[in-house]
């Protein structure tokens, strides 16, 4: 029996906010789509959205998702599926004495596909950079 080695790219922040307020910017679909993509998410179990963005390069754009996992203001977690793969994308977020600690967990890439790890790698670092953006501009 063989099993498949996965990896996961892994982001955490430490932000100067409180819980609530990168859980409306995680959950809310008009600031999802400042710093991520356009999407019909809502924070529901087992709810199916999709992630639109422009096509390129072959790829419609589309990301469909399927939420797995909503705990309000400490974690969420939905299947991410693109380009053939299923990972899982999960969101939790510890309170700080400064603010909250946000890690951001992309797990189930195949070790045969690094190409989609390293733009993955790429892209979660810059949209948590947007994302920080939204938060610290508030509502």
């Amino acid at each position: 029996m063989s099993t498949t080695e996965t990896r996961s790219v892994i982001v955490e922040r430490e932000l100067p906010h409180p819980p609530e307020k990168l859980w409306r910017a995680l959950t809310q679909p008009h600031l999802i789509a400042e710093w991520l993509m356009k999407n019909d998410f809502k924070p529901a179990l087992d709810h199916r959205f999709t992630f639109r963005m422009e096509p390129q390069g072959g790829w419609d754009g589309v990301i469909d998702c399927q939420v797995l996992a909503v705990e309000p203001n400490k974690t969420l977690s939905y299947r991410w599926g693109t380009l053939g793969l299923g990972t899982v994308v999960t969101w939790t977020l510890t309170p700080t004495a400064t603010g909250t600690h946000l890690r951001m967990e992309q797990s189930g890439f195949p070790m045969d596909r690094p190409q989609n790890y390293q733009g993955a790698q790429y892209g979660w670092q810059k949209f948590l950079a947007n994302l920080e953006q939204v938060v610290a501009r508030g509502d």
